[in-house]
């Protein structure tokens, strides 16, 4: 627990990253579920929703 606490502490950003794709990525396979993707489509979709996570969190950053 001390050692997730540290990792927190010392990357909040990276935390922030990680945690904002995972939603995201979750909310793009449940929309689409009932889409005929190929797996490189959807492959490609879920990179690039997690670089946008990424550029989320960067900008939210800015001061």
């Amino acid at each position: 627990m001390t050692t997730f606490r540290n990792l927190v502490s010392r990357h909040p950003m990276l935390i922030a990253w990680v945690v904002l794709a995972i939603g995201m990525v979750a909310m793009l396979l449940y929309a689409a579920k009932d889409v005929a993707l190929l797996p490189s489509q959807m492959a490609v979709l879920i990179i690039a929703t997690v670089l946008l996570a990424g550029a989320c969190v960067w900008i939210l950053t800015w001061e």
